[in-house]
């Protein structure tokens, strides 16, 4: 009996060396972070132990067989074979590793109080921040942030697995399982070939899959995403989104109802699927089509925050919103740092911001306007606007790199081939190219200028330690300062003391003015959080006293040497 041609040519052809490259990167990937996995095993569950072991011999094999496999066919197993070991892997990381930090704990409660009929926005429940892994968020005016602060579906999802356990464990059980759902849906939908470079991304090198060992909603909202992303371009292609499309509608819904950040890449989606079928059907047909996709989705998203609008209008409204409208302290890997470390502050930190909320609407304007380029990258460019943001930290894009795969996968290039652009019908040649590049410039200067106006502000207090108050050898109790309010605007300042990246808790104020009126002077004294505050022991050590005010905002900061605080006074006892 004789076989297929096209059959058997798949069986007997060698696999693309690429193809094994990739297969072979993906396995590699798997060893990041399995040794200290194991050696944590080895001293508290002799189980997993031994299937970190098993996963190490699957590792080494699919080396091997990725390298030697002779069908495209086999290789396609070797790729199977990957996944399921990264599977293995993060289950096992989970079971060692389930508490979680903050923001589980905040999703478990918030799960908690729904189970049991209680409020659960605009609730504070500050005793969650007292475990030693678990941070805590300051707030710009001298607060902390102790309520939930996301859409509903992240608690409506850990609510059924409440009896995992106690603290973040049902929050980072559901954002884990949700991860490994994620992982082989984006394996299963990329073609063949592509396959392994969804277990690399998903969960290889580890940083997604401890994200969500740390509960962030955000990995559920990008798994969500990931059907609608594979070959979004395609969304309503002849005017019609059937079934595919109305499950896709609903899975952009469903992720804006679980975290913020799809709220950001949702226009990008719109925009792009809007020019791609007017370029094929024409304004009115490709309206209708984006029409029907963002009711489905609008309509998605209202059923799954219905009880909430109903029971606490008010208090959900300001909840969904918080991440905009909070005022955390200023952190991340973006242009912030300037601010934070390599100056001593800014008088015009709103325009952080401004800056932002600029360049985002920016890169909207430009991805239309050149979206025959631009178009595969609307999974990238939303997130550019985040490294002008107050809160640019690097989790901000790592938890949605999977969507770029899927794209640079699923949405090629050509496919913007005929997209709609709009252009200038007056001018042609050089002059119009002129016009766009002028067009392109004057969309980007605002967030320019206003990045600029941030960055280079100056901080409005200056700051000396008068004394040094010591707990103990190796903690402090207190500080004296002589402050000095060099603006013109009376400010409220709130002071603390770091000696990381990071921010730490706020000193409270017990002697002296709280407001600091213009161009004077005063002495404080600060108590240090819980009464103590623990001095590094190694030597270098980097201390930074900060004063954030909230209106208007600002941050000063003053860089102390060891022997600052060691004008002491009698330590306490």
């Amino acid at each position: 009996m004789s076989t297929a041609p096209g059959r058997h040519t798949e069986e007997v052809r060698d696999p693309a060396q690429w193809h094994r490259v990739l297969t072979l990167l993906a396995d590699v990937s798997l060893f990041i972070g399995t040794r200290s996995l194991w050696s944590q095993a080895a001293t508290h569950n002799l189980f997993v132990t031994a299937v970190v072991s098993v996963c190490y011999v699957s590792i080494l094999a699919g080396g091997v067989l990725a390298l030697t496999v002779r069908r495209t066919r086999s290789l396609a197993r070797v790729d199977l074979m990957v996944l399921l070991t990264a599977l293995t892997l993060t289950g096992c990381a989970w079971w060692l590793n389930h508490a979680g930090g903050d923001e589980a704990m905040l999703t478990a409660q918030a799960a908690r109080e729904l189970v049991a009929g209680h409020a659960v926005y605009g609730q504070p429940w500050p005793w969650l921040f007292h475990g030693p892994n678990v941070a805590v968020t300051p707030t710009i005016d001298g607060g902390y942030d102790f309520t939930y602060g996301y859409p509903p579906l992240a608690p409506l999802l850990a609510a059924p697995l409440l009896w995992v356990g106690g603290g973040g464990a049902p929050a980072t059980a559901a954002a884990t399982v949700a991860l490994l759902t994620g992982a082989v849906l984006l394996w299963r939908m990329l073609p063949a070939p592509y396959r392994s470079a969804a277990t690399m991304a998903c969960l290889g090198f580890g940083f997604l899959p401890g994200y969500a060992r740390s509960g962030y909603p955000a990995i559920e909202a990008m798994v969500l995403l990931i059907p609608v992303v594979v070959g979004w371009s395609r969304i309503g292609r002849g005017g019609r989104l059937g079934t595919p499309g109305i499950a896709r509608a609903v899975c952009l819904g469903a992720a804006c109802a679980t975290q913020q950040l799809p709220w950001f890449v949702a226009p990008f989606l719109l925009a792009g699927i809007h020019a791609v079928r007017r370029g094929e059907l024409g304004g009115r047909a490709a309206t209708a089509v984006c029409a029907r996709l963002l009711g489905i989705a609008g309509a998605t998203w209202l059923l799954l925050n219905a009880y909430f609008v109903v029971r606490e209008p008010g208090p959900w409204l300001d909840g969904v919103a918080l991440p905009l409208t909070q005022g955390a302290v200023l952190h991340g890997q973006g242009l912030v740092d300037v601010s934070l470390y390599f100056t001593h502050g800014s008088d015009r930190l709103d325009w952080y911001g401004h800056a932002s909320v600029l360049l985002a609407a920016a890169l909207l304007a430009l991805y239309v306007l050149f979206v025959r380029r631009l178009g595969p990258a609307a999974t990238v460019l939303p997130w550019c606007a985040f490294w002008l943001a107050t809160r640019s930290q690097d989790g901000y894009y790592l938890m949605m790199t999977p969507l770029w795969l899927a794209a640079a996968v699923t949405v090629p290039l050509p496919d913007f081939a005929n997209a709609w652009q709009p252009r200038p019908r007056r001018l042609r040649g050089p002059r119009r190219r002129l016009a766009l590049a002028g067009a392109a410039a004057l969309l980007v200067l605002p967030a320019l200028v206003s990045a600029a106006l941030a960055a280079t502000g100056r901080p409005p207090l200056r700051m000396d330690v008068t004394a040094a108050r010591r707990a103990t050898a190796q903690s402090l109790s207190g500080l004296s300062l002589r402050v000095t309010n060099t603006g013109g605007t009376a400010l409220t300042p709130h002071y603390m003391l770091t000696t990381s990246h990071g921010a730490s808790r706020y000193w409270s104020l017990t002697r002296g003015p709280a407001t600091i009126a213009a161009h004077t002077t005063a002495s404080v004294e600060l108590r240090a959080p819980s009464g103590r505050f623990a001095l590094p022991a190694q030597a270098g050590a980097r201390f930074r006293l900060r004063a954030f005010t909230g209106d208007p905002q600002t941050l000063s900061t003053r860089d102390l040497r060891p022997a600052d605080l060691g004008r002491e006074q009698s330590p306490e006892r």
